[in-house]
């Protein structure tokens, strides 16, 4: 599939992108993902979802990998793992790690629950720079994946060739629009530092998460309100 605008991505990144994600390597995001980089690169990916596992690794059993062809590789594992199996085992002259674009925001403390921005900082862990790209969702609506892969397009090529410190990552938040408005600004900002909605209903024993993400704190200028502004979030994040 073709868009409007595809990421030109430097002749000497072809076939060195990583491409993985935390909603399992079936989910449509990371095929946006593909898409939005002309279909260059290695797909790593969890054959499960993942969604918040964090940093979480495997060190006390084996992992299984599908190969499902040269370029596309099903772990038995979380995205983390998928880095450090991409980097040490699977692929060569790694030049960027790719992760998402995932289901769902990834704004402000999001980043340390995760597995969509682990696999990023995995790879910034190894000298390796990476961009994470979630889509923020209102409710149950469904992302126009098309579009988001349209807007990834245009974020990545400036990320490509924007300076980037060793030790350090990009994150970025795409906002939930509606069908026909026009494609949002890109914003550099600075992750929120509020904490998310902590509220539980209560039933005998068990306590169910109710918390509600758009009622979040959002600091003004931060990228929770950027994004919920209806802009493009980029924070550049450390170790």
């Amino acid at each position: 599939m073709r868009f409007g605008f595809v990421c030109c991505v430097p002749n000497d990144l072809i076939m060195t992108l990583i491409l993985t994600n935390d909603d399992g390597i079936d989910a449509p995001g990371i095929r946006a993902l593909l898409n939005a980089v002309d279909g260059k690169g290695v797909i790593v990916a969890p054959k499960d979802h993942q969604s918040g596992c964090g940093h979480q690794v495997t060190t006390t059993r084996p992992i299984h990998v599908h190969r499902r062809s040269d370029t596309e590789y099903a772990v038995g594992s979380t995205p983390a793992d998928c880095i450090r199996l991409a980097l040490s085992h699977l692929c060569e002259n790694v030049k960027w790690v790719l992760s998402g674009i995932n289901a769902g925001g990834n704004l402000g403390m999001d980043v340390y629950i995760s597995g969509t921005v682990a696999a990023v900082r995995e790879a910034a862990m190894q000298g390796i720079p990476g961009i994470a790209v979630s889509h923020y969702r209102k409710g149950k609506v469904n992302v126009d994946w098309d579009v988001a892969a349209r807007w990834t397009a245009k974020v990545l090529d400036e990320l490509f060739n924007h300076p980037l410190e060793p030790g350090c990552f990009w994150n970025v938040n795409l906002p939930h629009l509606l069908p026909g408005e026009p494609d949002p600004e890109v914003v550099f900002c600075t992750p929120c530092t509020q904490p998310l909605p902590v509220k539980y209903r209560v039933e005998g024993d068990s306590y169910y998460y109710i918390g509600e993400y758009a009622k979040r704190g959002r600091t003004p200028g931060s990228d929770v309100d950027v994004c919920f502004s209806g802009k493009i979030a980029v924070t550049m994040l450390r170790l």
